[in-house]
């Protein structure tokens, strides 16, 4: 499976460190490294073979803001109806099944979760969840209308763009949001991400000192009907209670079969890559792959 949409993965700093771009050509999907034009020689290195695109003069050293925005804009101008943007610190996507999180084919996952959201006419935002966030027993394929974070598939044609320099992600969400658009979040698929304090590079520097309360407190600000300033995991954190605030649906679309839909299934396959000795997941993969 091939995706449809352009993948972006914005980087900075990270030329010798960027997860994203090394277990996406372990996958073999197709994507951009977007750099700003002084460590292009550093990036060519470690990522020769892969498409790299320099930020003009005018988005480079002002922030990952206005390269997210500059990512948008090229994928309108290639005539795209939706464009991926990851982080650079995401080491692996996840399948749920059957109270296991697998490891799972890049190309694959986002292929279905493409395919999801083209089948609505109001999801804005779709991504995946992060598998700290996604339990072995978790019920739930998605959830709706809540943040979705680092791995985004955002759709172009909208009258919001990123614009905090704290929280932006989040932010962008409750833009969409509030004018009654749709978030999926997926916990079918999940993505490994390092956090940013234990890498160097990226936004690391935001977050010393009193950045995290800053963060928090900007959000409040911006969106005081839908978030508080709290005080989490021993620190200034914002909270925002997704489900009180936003409750609407998903609306499918009309010109498409969906009891064909009901009947589709995607070709899945395990593969063993290591010697099992566990006897209970060898029989988890010979009833996987009946």
């Amino acid at each position: 499976m091939i995706p449809r949409y352009p993948i972006y993965v914005l980087s900075k700093g990270r030329y010798d460190c960027c997860l994203t771009a090394k277990f996406f050509i372990k996958d073999n999907v197709k994507f951009y490294l977007v750099i700003e034009e002084q460590e292009y020689q550093l990036y060519k290195k470690y990522f020769p073979n892969t498409e790299i695109l320099i930020l003009p003069k005018e988005s480079s050293g002002r922030g990952a803001i206005h390269v997210r925005n500059w990512i948008w804009s090229h994928s309108i101008k290639n005539g795209y109806e939706r464009h991926w943007e990851f982080d650079d610190n995401i080491s692996l996507i996840r399948r749920l099944h059957k109270g296991k999180r697998i490891p799972c084919n890049s190309n694959t996952a986002i292929s279905i979760i493409e395919d999801f959201t083209d089948r609505y006419t109001n999801i804005a935002i779709s991504g995946f969840n992060y598998t700290m966030f996604v339990m072995n027993d978790c019920k739930s394929q998605y959830y709706l209308n809540c943040h979705v974070y680092s791995g985004m598939l955002i759709k172009n044609q909208m009258p919001y763009r990123w614009r905090l320099n704290y929280n932006a992600d989040t932010d962008l969400c409750l833009q969409v949001l509030n004018d009654k658009y749709c978030t999926v979040s997926f916990n079918q698929f999940m993505i490994d991400k390092m956090t940013t304090m234990k890498m160097k590079g990226g936004n690391t520097k935001k977050y010393s000192g009193n950045g995290r309360l800053k963060m928090a407190k900007l959000l409040e600000f911006t969106w005081p009907q839908y978030v508080k300033t709290t005080w989490k995991f021993n620190r200034p954190q914002h909270s925002v209670a997704w489900k009180k605030f936003f409750k609407h649906n998903l609306i499918r679309r009309q010109d498409i079969n969906w009891e064909e839909i009901k009947n589709k299934k995607y070709e899945i396959k395990l593969q063993q890559i290591n010697n099992i000795k566990s006897n209970s997941i060898k029989k988890y993969i010979k009833e996987y792959n009946k």
